[in-house]
């Protein structure tokens, strides 16, 4: 099957590999893995960084007799024109459930909202972000301790297995049946922004890491310490202490910072401040009974 490729260059190389002819790769990022190994695969006049998806794009995806268009994250919006430019149209795969979680920070959300389970999505690509029909999905299930990166990390081979199938399966001539998602369960994953990178407090704990490790390890969730920012990149729940009366109420217990919660306490594990990971003695110098910012 002759593919159009839009995205990271890693997925292409294995499309490559399982045989599909790659007329032309767009590439996302131009700092990631295989992206050297995809231009002496193909060639660099095939191989573009960061094209312009234009009617000129589409018009060589039509000259180049593309099949399908195939997008692996790709960040950017695919113009109709130029996915119909291919013959079978676009793909590409989220990773959520669609339509849970559509938008461009489905593992924070999924992690924050305190689901149990997540999965990838490939999908038709459509005019609306995330909204196109539903081709293939696999589920995995959340580490309790997995922060973003780390959930991101797990579902990177899913998605490619799932993509490298929904491709074969087009190459031979039995495409997945196409299901229309569910508008009443969609869900929106917009970038959290600075409120929501805030800890609050006076919530319960199971909120507080959650909010944790749905922001770590960028771009963090911060707090106020002595009136100085830092991020709070790990943490784990204490019982509460009868020394820390207050949501938001700081101390210096066992040689941990540990701070009150709506029902309990969280230790602060992991603290950075710009960008520094502050050692034990730091953050004591700087807790001095001092209570961050609810």
């Amino acid at each position: 099957m002759r593919v159009a490729f839009l995205g990271l260059p890693l997925a292409a190389c294995l499309l490559a590999a399982d045989g599909h002819e790659i007329v032309v790769a767009g590439l996302s990022r131009t700092d990631t893995v295989g992206r050297r190994r995809l231009r002496r695969l193909l060639g660099p006049e095939r191989v573009l960084d960061k094209p312009k998806l234009d009617r000129a794009f589409a018009a060589r995806i039509a000259d180049l007799r593309a099949d399908l268009l195939v997008s692996w994250f790709w960040t950017n919006r695919i113009p109709a024109s130029v996915v119909a430019a291919a013959r079978e149209g676009g793909i590409g795969v989220h990773p959520s459930l669609l339509p849970r979680h559509r938008g461009p920070d489905p593992t924070a959300w999924a992690i924050l909202l305190g689901d149990a389970k997540t999965g990838v999505t490939c999908h038709r690509i459509a005019d609306e972000y995330d909204t196109g029909d539903i081709l293939a999905q696999e589920e995995l299930p959340i580490g309790e301790d997995w922060d973003s990166w780390r959930l991101a990390r797990a579902l990177d081979r899913p998605s490619l297995r799932v993509l490298r199938d929904v491709c074969r399966r087009f190459a031979v001539g039995d495409p997945p049946i196409a299901v229309a998602q569910d508008e009443a369960r969609a869900t929106a994953a917009p970038f959290l922004d600075e409120e929501e990178q805030t800890i609050v407090w006076d919530a319960p704990t199971t909120r507080v890491i959650r909010q944790i490790r749905a922001l770590s390890p960028s771009p963090g969730a911060f707090t106020e310490i002595s009136g100085q920012t830092v991020t709070v990149l790990r943490a784990s729940s204490r019982a509460a202490s009868p020394l820390l009366e207050t949501p938001g109420e700081a101390a210096w217990l066992d040689g941990r910072a540990v701070v009150r919660t709506r029902d309990g306490a969280v230790a602060l594990d992991v603290v950075e401040r710009d960008g520094v990971r502050l050692a034990s003695e730091e953050l004591l110098a700087l807790l001095t009974r001092t209570s961050p910012s609810a």
